[in-house]
């Protein structure tokens, strides 16, 4: 899943080039092309698919240029994620009516590889004997309330627990006591499942969903499928899987893993897995001298020098012709300050 406009990190994150198309590590990969690089020791490349926005085809093709044109699944329109997973099921299924799927985004960063390609490759066998829906779960560092927490519950084989609940993004008491009682995990919002058991669930818990696609689904791997897509795909219902199918389903399964995962959700999530100085001071693709500060993440584009006096957990992004000086703690607010920019200065500077 690639057509996310990744708006929490402006102005590192524009619409014209979102965070998955960036090298945030300085490591000559973005963070889709990492993605890629990780699941091709899974699956061959022919099996891999992209889904994106309309707007990102070049792009992506540019940067995964071992892709075939009909890799690249193309939305005419943002719907999240449940539409999404929906189109490239109908896809996948055309091609192969009991394929099983993983569906991972594709800005994540996975420190652990080898720790994460055997829990893949232990999902599918799972999901390959079992008509469930699995999803990774991730052993909490401390009480994060920009995650989804799952509730696991009885064991069915080693590692993988049936769920007893999703919760969405608490407040911080509230995750202060999911991560006491060593019930909850995070969601990694990476999921696996037999392409029969995904569709037989949106058959359930998102019919309106399923039905627009049924009505093209000869279509699915044919020159007419664009065509189609393009003119269902914006009537589907803008709902995420989570809420649509995995908060109500009662065949959800949870493999609890521990790979180095951070979602790169947030400037705050960057901050913490980058190299800190002994003022837990943070830089990227810059230098920077910090004075009388800490706690602070610092980005700057083309190598620039940054210095900073008397700063304590701010956020200091310059992209381009954006300068972003925000506390770290109140970056939930960056998503606001794009859309107040964008009324008064126009499109040029989102």
């Amino acid at each position: 899943m690639s057509g996310g406009v990744g708006s929490r990190f402006w102005p590192f994150s524009k619409e014209g080039k979102p965070k998955q198309f960036l090298d945030f590590f300085g490591t000559g990969r973005s963070l889709l092309q990492s993605t890629f690089d990780r699941f091709k020791e899974i699956v061959p490349v022919e099996n891999i698919y992209i889904v994106t926005n309309d707007a990102y085809a070049e792009m992506t093709s540019r940067q995964l240029p071992e892709l075939k044109e009909e890799q690249i699944l193309l939305e005419p329109i943002r719907r999240n994620t449940a539409p999404a997973i929906a189109y490239a099921s109908f896809r996948i299924r055309a091609v192969n009516p009991n394929a099983n799927i993983v569906v991972a985004p594709s800005d994540h960063l996975i420190l652990n590889v080898g720790r994460f390609v055997d829990d893949i490759k232990k999902g599918l066998s799972f999901v390959e004997k079992n008509p469930v829906l699995l999803t990774l779960g991730i052993q909490p560092s401390r009480p994060e309330t920009g995650y989804g927490y799952i509730q696991s519950g009885e064991e069915q084989e080693d590692g993988i627990y049936k769920v007893k609940a999703f919760t969405e993004k608490p407040d911080y008491n509230l995750a202060k006591k999911f991560v006491e009682s060593g019930e909850f995990v995070w969601n990694s919002g990476i999921f696996l499942w037999n392409v029969n058991s995904i569709i037989d669930a949106f058959r359930k818990h998102l019919p309106d969903i399923i039905r627009k696609f049924n009505e093209g689904k000869e279509l699915f791997n044919t020159p007419a499928e664009k065509r189609f897509i393009d003119k269902s795909f914006p009537f589907c219902r803008n709902i995420s899987i989570d809420y649509g199918i995995l908060e109500k389903a009662d065949n959800v399964y949870v493999n609890i893993s521990d790979f180095g995962w951070s979602d790169l959700g947030t400037w705050g999530a960057l901050h913490d897995i980058s190299d800190r100085d002994e003022n837990n001071n943070a830089h990227l693709n810059c230098k920077a001298l910090f004075v009388e500060s800490s706690d602070n993440i610092v980005a700057m584009s083309d190598g620039k020098l940054a210095v900073i006096q008397g700063l304590e957990d701010y956020i200091v992004a310059e992209s381009g012709n954006v300068l972003l000086i925000c506390k770290k703690n109140e970056e939930q607010r960056i998503k606001h300050f794009v859309t107040d920019v964008k009324l008064r200065y126009g499109d040029e500077y989102v």
